[in-house]
């Protein structure tokens, strides 16, 4: 057999692999689901998401949100939303601790001067959740053992272990450790771990810091247009628009989650938030930071992550 030929098998082999988990999760949610409650089957979360704005985060509906942009948009154009050109934290929102206001407050002072700060996304590191949120693109892969999500750029990935606890000690890493579980139509997803002996720890755009002790819980629910409009409405309230690749005037399913996060060590109560996601186009482009290390901005080079040796 020659090689060409023993490669395309394989490929076949592989794809129907990948294609088994899927018919075997399928029935055996509608084993497990029938008798008096009727057959339900498992949202189908996967595909290209896209959601279109900046910063990012929507305010929460109700109760405590996250912080939020003081300086604002004038104009024309989305009078009011947040100035994506001067990132300075609110750093009186109530949900913050006194240390953790004072460095988004420092932050904010340097952005005010006119100079670009540090943070993961520009300076090509890995980035913690929700801060990842800030992508545009999200794609999903669905596995009865696991959730795989694909962010737009850097090849950031994060793999979701399902239905198993957290380990009883929990090795710090990038992305953290993550478990899910499905609730009827919704996806729950629950991180701990998070690393913080890094450089750029950050939670958002304003330099909201985080500690060890840093818990996300992710809800992902399929949404019709009428149910998504409002989170829509928040989006462009607060956030600047920028759509890329998104069709403003679809009116399908969006993909929305609702996060919230708890860190005793810098919050003083839990907050929440939305990401409104509509599906995008079936284009996955790749954005590599690394690719243009200078910062034309700041007239210097990014802080890339380097190593004296390889980790592998």
């Amino acid at each position: 057999m020659n090689a060409h030929r023993r490669d395309i098998l394989l490929l076949v082999t592989l794809a129907a692999a990948a294609a088994t988990p899927a018919l075997v999760q399928t029935e055996a949610v509608g084993a497990m689901s029938s008798g008096t409650h009727g057959a339900t089957s498992i949202p189908d979360f996967s595909g290209i998401w896209r959601h279109p704005s900046l910063p990012g985060f929507e305010q929460s509906a109700s109760g405590p949100g996250p912080v939020v942009n003081k300086a604002r948009r004038r104009g024309a154009r989305q009078p009011g939303a947040s100035n994506y050109d001067q990132l300075v934290g609110d750093y009186d929102n109530p949900i913050l601790k006194p240390h953790a206001a004072e460095i988004v407050r420092k932050y904010g002072e340097i952005s005010l001067s006119g100079v670009t700060y540090s943070n993961p996304a520009n300076q090509c590191w890995p980035e913690p959740v929700p801060f990842i949120f800030k992508h545009f693109g999200m794609q999903m892969l669905q596995q009865p053992h696991q959730i795989t999500m694909i962010y737009s750029e850097d090849h950031e990935v994060r793999h979701v272990r399902m239905n198993q606890p957290h380990p009883a000690q929990v090795t710090p890493s990038w992305h953290g450790d993550s478990v899910g579980h499905y609730e009827g139509d919704t996806l729950v997803i629950d991180t701990v771990g998070t690393k913080t002996d890094r450089p750029f720890a950050m939670i958002d755009l304003y330099g909201t810091p985080y500690t060890e002790k840093l818990h996300v819980v992710e809800r992902y629910r399929l949404l019709d247009y009428e149910a998504a409009k409002e989170g829509l409405e928040r989006d462009a309230k607060e956030n600047l628009i920028v759509q890329e690749g998104r069709d403003p005037n679809y009116r399908g399913k969006y993909l929305q989650v609702h996060f919230t996060v708890e860190d005793e060590g810098v919050f003083t109560v839990p907050w929440s938030a939305t990401i409104t996601y509509g599906p995008g186009s079936s284009e996955w482009e790749e954005i590599v930071c690394a690719d243009n290390r200078h910062e034309y901005y700041n007239n210097k080079d990014s802080e890339v992550p380097t190593a004296d040796k390889p980790d592998f």
